[in-house]
């Protein structure tokens, strides 16, 4: 266990008065960096952002990580949960150097120290949160929750990493961390890194008390020991006792863990599941700041969340205050002249990779290796002829991905995140390779249960997307398929993620990813067991809104252009891929060469469902979605048999975002082929999966767009028939071709026998399956002929 000498605790203790006179004065200075001269309101910013209250704590343990590194050799990946703590970030990578070898303007001297202040949280520099402009970072530290799940899966076949991560108290209280406790029931050690969350209590937040903040240790400890962990306390506010504490504290537990992973790894001995440790950290918020303004307390309160002094600028007596403030940590003993750190404490830090900024996991995507794929052509459905055959799109896919495992077996570097629904996803094709990862008893009664499985499945969203993400942004792959009402969970998660997409394609250094892609089966059109309760198409609206060189949303109608949609997907690189596809028997369409190709377009028109012999239609139904589209192409059939005289041609849109204007999308289909699918004055009755304004926003600079007419889910659902469904949100097949009547004027007239037919098969319907509890023959039994 470590013993620190008298000298060690020394330079310790002046490399923690380093990083906190660093992350403070990123805060206030623009300019006299080193307090050479008295500090007076020029020297300090006009907006002074940041937060100052968390930084102490996390300086104090990234300072006493750096100890372990250098003792152990370990590889440790520094998880930052309170990210709006980033001047300690920063100041921590600035001392270890990677912070000039990533921008190499900011040098370690002088006027270097004064260009890393003034970057912070300024124009054309750097935020005040943990970002992916920071190095060492994989973790978006603009909101709270995600922390430890991104930890967990950056460990995942990881087995020599440990990622040190940091959860702040104000973030405990959010329900993805809260959920986030049992990842150690799904950690292997004999094969997987490990976690050491560091619960840091400063007890506040913003402006009330926190929750974990004012429980006792002893109701700490039952909590956490309940969960599964060995809690250490470390605790106070004296540093010349917290400093060997904490190296004491970190040394047990990081034996502890390689303990653990010793036995696990030795095939000749089985455990129980292990107790993992577990670290609190108490120490006072805005630790070494002010300790009080205006007969009020600072440090130890709320009151030193952000910015403790806010009017320096204007107040001398805040201004005397902040300089003594900066001046107590003494920086002129802690740099030399120039603005270099004494050689002494510049030699406490790790070297090279060790270093936490410059951890290789921490920018993924130099790690990454291609996923070895079948060719998805072996696992296609024969379609001899279109609307005839019958299969589950996500039968075939479960195929595909039960071969993606087998074949990457030996990189381990692929997995799947599901909240318990692989199997009614019907993607259990993948446990004749692989299994479920459990690390508790496993009973008789389970199925494909092991500790070695790579099918990740917990009944929690938020668990699946932060497993999914830490495992991608420490370089690897995987798929999240999940029912689709329920996808909108992670909503705020999705967004963080693609943010972070889009930031890290500006920024050189940084490598690009495996792509997230989810797969959204049980959808809205097909809730045959659940009803209301589990229609919504919202996430698609919730992904068209980011960055267009982030997100592709693909609807494929049939398993040909599934397998052919998620074979590119998973090659790809640096986007969230949305794929929507049920997993109902339906009418399969394309055979795999016509699917490829399909695909390849983003959208074309399926000539065998037209009647326009390559002339001018007089109507255009468009369809996207695999319901939608069997309905579109049966209202194209019905149309051909009632009323030839009408020219009708079906366009099929595969990829969404090919309907979008190229400047605006750079999967939108050119001018001239979007003209040759949809023309350029044809009324369009469109059939969409989702909610109808999408495509409106869609089709905006298209030429005529008022003329696409959209029908998609409208709110309106239970538990009923499949045809019940599109009846009630308006987009059955008898809805569609009465609209493509209405919108062709010429053919009114003639048109009265089969608008007649229409309107009687809509009356008939909702007696007929109230009686028969089942639709209409000729809508069940309905294939194209």
């Amino acid at each position: 266990m470590a013993i620190l000498s008298r000298e060690q605790l020394q330079h310790l203790h002046q490399y923690w008065q380093a990083t906190n006179y660093l992350a403070a004065a990123q805060i206030y200075l623009q300019d006299n960096p080193l307090l050479k001269t008295p500090l007076r309101p020029e020297h300090i910013k006009p907006r002074l952002l940041g937060h100052w209250g968390t930084s102490p704590g996390l300086n104090f343990i990234y300072m006493h990580l750096n100890r372990l590194i250098r003792d152990t050799d370990a590889s440790i990946l520094y998880i930052c949960g309170p990210g709006h703590g980033a001047p300690a970030f920063l100041a921590n990578t600035y001392l270890e150097g990677t912070y000039t070898e990533t921008y190499p303007s900011v040098t370690r001297d002088e006027e270097g120290m004064r260009l890393f202040f003034r970057q912070f949280s300024s124009p054309g520099g750097i935020p005040s949160h943990v970002s992916p402009h920071t190095p060492g970072s994989i973790h978006e530290g603009g909101e709270l929750g995600y922390a430890l799940v991104h930890g967990f899966g950056a460990v995942f076949d990881n087995p020599d990493l440990v990622a040190a991560c940091v959860v702040g108290d104000g973030e405990a209280e959010t329900g993805p961390l809260a959920g986030s406790w049992q990842s150690i029931k799904f950690l292997n050690p004999a094969r997987d890194g490990a976690v050491l969350p560091i619960l840091h209590l400063n007890g506040y937040k913003i402006a009330g008390p926190t929750v974990m903040g004012r429980m006792t240790d002893a109701a700490l400890n039952s909590l956490f020991h309940g969960y599964g962990y060995d809690v250490f306390f470390v605790s106070g506010d004296d540093p010349m006792v917290m400093h060997p504490a904490m190296a004491d504290t970190l040394d047990k537990a990081y034996v502890q863990i390689r303990n653990i992973q010793a036995i696990a790894r030795n095939a000749a001995v089985k455990t129980p599941a292990p107790r993992w440790p577990l670290i609190i950290l108490r120490t006072p918020k805005g630790w070494t700041g002010p300790e009080e303004w205006n007969g009020k307390p600072v440090e130890g309160s709320f009151r030193s969340h952000q910015v403790p002094l806010m009017d320096v600028k204007k107040d001398p007596a805040q201004l005397a205050l902040l300089e003594q403030w900066l001046r107590s940590y003494q920086p002129e003993k802690l740099f030399d002249g120039n603005g270099r750190l004494r050689p002494a404490l510049a030699a406490l830090p790790p070297k090279g990779n060790k270093r936490m900024g410059a951890n290789p996991h921490a920018n993924g995507g130099g790690l990454y290796q291609p996923l070895q794929l079948p060719d998805f052509r072996e696992y296609a459905i024969p379609v001899e002829a279109p609307g005839v055959t019958t299969a589950e799109s996500t039968v075939q896919l479960g195929k595909y991905l039960r071969d993606v495992f087998t074949l990457n077996e030996a990189q381990q570097n692929f997995r799947l995140f599901c909240p318990d629904e692989t199997h009614s996803n019907r993607l259990q094709a993948v446990f004749e390779a692989t299994s479920r990862c459990f690390m508790e008893p496993i009973l008789g009664t389970d199925d494909h249960l092991s500790p070695d499985g790579r099918v990740m499945e917990v009944l929690s969203e938020h668990l699946c997307q932060g497993w999914l993400e830490g495992y991608l942004l420490t370089g690897r792959h995987g798929l999240f398929p999940c029912y689709e009402a329920f996808i909108t969970i992670i909503d705020s998660m999705f967004n963080q993620h693609a943010k972070w997409l889009k930031t890290i394609r500006e920024l050189p250094w940084r490598h690009p990813l495996a792509s997230l892609n989810y797969l959204l089966t049980s959808h809205s059109w097909r809730q045959d067991h659940n009803g209301y309760s589990h229609q919504g198409p919202g996430f698609i609206d919730t992904v068209v809104n980011k960055k267009s060189s982030v997100v592709r949303i693909y609807l494929p109608p049939d398993a040909n252009c599934l397998l052919s949609v998620m074979d590119h997907c998973l090659r790809s690189r640096n986007y969230v891929n949305l794929v929507v596809a049920g997993k109902q028997p339906e009418l399969q369409w394309l055979d795999v060469e016509a699917a490829a190709a399909h695909c390849e377009q983003g959208a074309s028109v399926w000539q065998w469902a037209c009647n326009d012999d390559g002339r001018a239609p007089d109507v255009v139904l468009g369809c996207a979605g695999d319901v939608p589209t069997q309905e579109a192409v049966a209202a194209a059939w019905l149309l051909r048999k009632h009323l030839p005289e009408l020219k009708v041609r079906l366009v099929n849109v595969v990829d969404l975002m090919s309907l979008s204007p190229k400047e605006y999308h750079p999967h939108g289909l050119e001018r001239e082929l979007f003209s040759a699918l949809f023309t350029d004055d044809a009324p369009v009755i469109f059939a969409f999966h989702g909610y109808v304004r999408i495509i409106h926003d869609l089709v905006h600079g298209r030429p005529e767009p008022e003329r696409f007419h959209v029908r998609g889910f409208m709110e309106e659902g239970t538990t009923t028939t499949p045809f019940d469904m599109v009846v009630l949100n308006n987009i059955s097949r008898y809805q569609l071709a009465l609209e493509a009547i209405r919108r062709v004027e010429r053919m009114q007239e003639q048109a009265t026998p089969a608008i007649q037919y229409f309107r009687a098969q809509l009356e008939k319907h909702p007696a007929y399956i109230r009686e028969h509890l089942e639709d209409m023959p000729e809508v069940k039994n309905w294939k194209w002929e």
